[in-house]
């Protein structure tokens, strides 16, 4: 992506990236969930930064909603807005990661190319997971009352029902979430955490 800041030049880190990993004892990297809403990434990326905090984990989760009152509370929800909101957040993530952290990206993200851009951002210490559910299964759930709403047409642009979400073709992980405990998806999140990101 070009850029409008003219005169710039990058600025060498003194730290080398192995030495932030050895001080905290595993690789740094993003762990970008998307899927569906209501398919379980929000909860998924808190209980799993809980999981890999108690293992003494850097961790931080960055949500899609959270996000959305602060460094991306100018934006809305059309194709281009969403792709800047994840344009923001991919960059955001990559430097945390580059300081050691395991970053938990929570987002919709539904289009390839905005996750594409994305991983670019964060390169080879980048971690695509779908959390699946069928839709009829996330609109059952329906946590904040946002598919009676799209239903209603009374939400524009909604994922699944006016907009579309297009499914990860190559994802590092695929999490099942439609009919498997919250316990379950974390075991296997933590077990994929600790062979990917161990030194």
């Amino acid at each position: 992506m070009s850029t409008k800041s003219t005169n710039i030049t990058f600025t060498d880190d003194k730290v080398a990236q192995n030495n932030r990993w050895q001080a905290n004892g595993h690789k740094g990297g993003v762990i970008w969930f998307t899927g569906l809403s209501g398919s379980g990434k929000s909860t998924l990326a808190f209980e799993l930064e809980q999981a890999l905090f108690e293992r003494k984990y850097q961790v931080f989760v960055l949500d899609g909603d959270n996000v959305r009152h602060g460094l991306c509370s100018d934006l809305g929800f059309s194709a281009q807005d969403r792709a800047e909101n994840i344009r923001r957040v991919g960059e955001v993530s990559a430097l945390f990661a580059e300081t050691g952290m395991v970053v938990i990206a929570a987002f919709i993200s539904p289009y390839r190319a905005d996750r594409d851009l994305a991983r670019s951002a964060a390169k080879s210490d980048f971690h695509e997971v779908y959390v699946h559910a069928d839709l009829s299964v996330c609109e059952s759930r329906d946590p904040k009352g946002l598919y009676v709403k799209a239903r209603k047409g009374e939400i524009p642009d909604f994922t699944g029902i006016s907009a579309p979400y297009e499914e990860p073709s190559n994802p590092q992980l695929t999490v099942e979430t439609g009919d498997r405990s919250v316990e379950d998806c974390v075991t296997e999140l933590v077990t994929y955490v600790e062979e990917k990101f161990a030194l």
